[in-house]
């Protein structure tokens, strides 16, 4: 059936079914990365609350410790929740983690130690390691056709708008009348609240509960055995690595560093480090998603080839964001950021796709948890090693041509993935 056929009636039922459940998520993916934005624009009024209350000063590499804490614990347990959504329910597993979600933000904002901030970021860290890998396998288990792409990426533009709204947080701290602590209020609150009607209007495809797909799913040492086994898996591990420390780098300290580099206010520079890169992140996962599934008619290798485009972006724009206080125009580096987010969008929202053309679906969440094991782990890595080469006065060109000389062989590793023929 081409694109221009209608659809039967239970064709038609079932897409729009499908569609629901990407709008049912979009906002759980606004929430889970509303709350980590918000607490690398709101960095030195959290920094300055802690200390005042008697508490030693906070080095860069500190702060570089609370971020990277977070992606550790979310790292070892992605692959756990992704097997807890393989196994059992996908739609249980995101509801849980919107919830527990909604809690860890509330006590965020109750918080008046830096030890106490840090067990607050272990705790959503737990929290949120169990929404991605379960989200992302839900998505695909529903659009099994040509949509799959364009799906994903709608779903990210939900993590892109948490990123732009969490980069206005930044004013909301310096206002006398609200301050960090009220958006971590405000924002548990909102989970509290949408998490019973997501419980009740999620539901999982037939599919993944009958008796022929439970007895497909292996256990844990029969999953991680099949997935190591599979050379593509291991590619795309690399590949989805490699340009995502770059990521974490540019969403956790690229507010700190314009502040720094260009000497604005905390507020202006999280809306310039967050705003207008997310857009275009918005912009390249439309475009991104829709090329994808196009070019998926021409051939299987169409969605690493869009992903490809997109990383040979994500490269030259972080050594441009890198050299760009040598200009003293902060225009600059906005507009590196911005070739940043269309290469992002195009990357970001064709991983799954790839990794449901290389594992069966048994083994989809359980595959992107472990993605996002090595994949997070060493974005904290990334995080700590930032906070160590800023407290040494390494000029950012070096900082970032670090991570750009990082991603540059992960194009060469994604165009040696082989799609294999998967069912859907």
């Amino acid at each position: 059936m081409t694109s221009a056929e209608p659809l039967e009636p239970g064709a038609a039922k079932a897409m729009r079914t499908a569609w629901l459940v990407v709008a049912l998520l979009i906002p759980v993916a606004l929430l889970n990365y509303l709350d980590r934005q918000m607490l690398a624009a709101m960095k030195f009024s959290v920094m300055h609350d802690l200390t005042s209350k008697g508490g030693a000063p906070l080095s860069e590499a500190s702060w570089g410790t609370i971020l990277a804490l977070f992606k550790w614990v979310y790292a070892f347990l992605s692959p756990i929740g992704g097997y807890l959504a393989d196994r059992y329910s996908r739609r249980h597993v995101i509801a849980a983690s919107l919830f527990v979600w909604s809690l860890v933000t509330l006590l965020t904002g109750m918080v008046h130690t830096y030890e106490e901030l840090l067990i607050t970021r272990a705790l959503m860290g737990i929290s949120e390691a169990f929404y991605i890998p379960a989200a992302l396998a839900l998505i695909a288990d529903y659009h099994v056709g040509d949509t799959r792409s364009r799906a994903v990426g709608m779903h990210q533009m939900g993590i892109y708008a948490g990123v732009i709204i969490g980069g206005f947080s930044g004013y909301a701290a310096d206002h006398p009348a609200l301050g960090w602590r009220w958006a971590f209020y405000a924002c548990g609150l909102i989970g509290v609240v949408y998490a019973l009607p997501l419980f009740f209007l999620l539901r999982n495809p037939q599919r993944s509960v009958n008796s022929t797909a439970n007895s497909n799913r292996p256990s844990v040492l029969a999953a991680v055995k099949e997935l190591s086994q599979n050379g593509s898996f291991i590619l795309l591990v690399l590949y989805f690595t490699l340009p995502a420390m770059a990521g974490w780098v540019v969403r956790d300290w690229m507010p700190a560093i314009l502040k720094k580099e260009f000497g604005i206010g905390q507020g202006m520079a999280g809306v310039s480090a967050t705003l207008y890169w997310q857009l275009a992140a918005i912009c390249g996962a439309v475009l991104g998603g829709w090329l994808a599934d196009r070019w998926m008619r021409r051939t299987a290798r169409g969605r690493i080839y869009v992903s490809a485009i997109g990383v040979s972006l994500i490269v030259p724009a972080i050594f441009g964001v890198g050299f760009s206080p040598l200009t003293h125009q902060l225009w600059v580096a906005v507009a590196f950021l911005i070739l940043f987010g269309i290469g992002w969008g195009f990357f970001d929202g064709n991983n799954m796709p790839i990794l449901c053309q290389i594992v069966r679906p048994e083994l989809r969440a359980s595959g992107y948890g472990i993605m996002n094991l090595v994949s997070i782990s060493c974005g904290g890595l990334a995080d700590w090693g930032v906070g160590i080469m800023s407290d040494n006065n390494v000029p950012l060109y070096g900082i970032c041509s670090v991570f750009a000389s990082a991603a540059v062989s992960s194009v060469v590793l994604v165009l040696l993935i082989r799609p294999r023929e998967i069912p859907s």
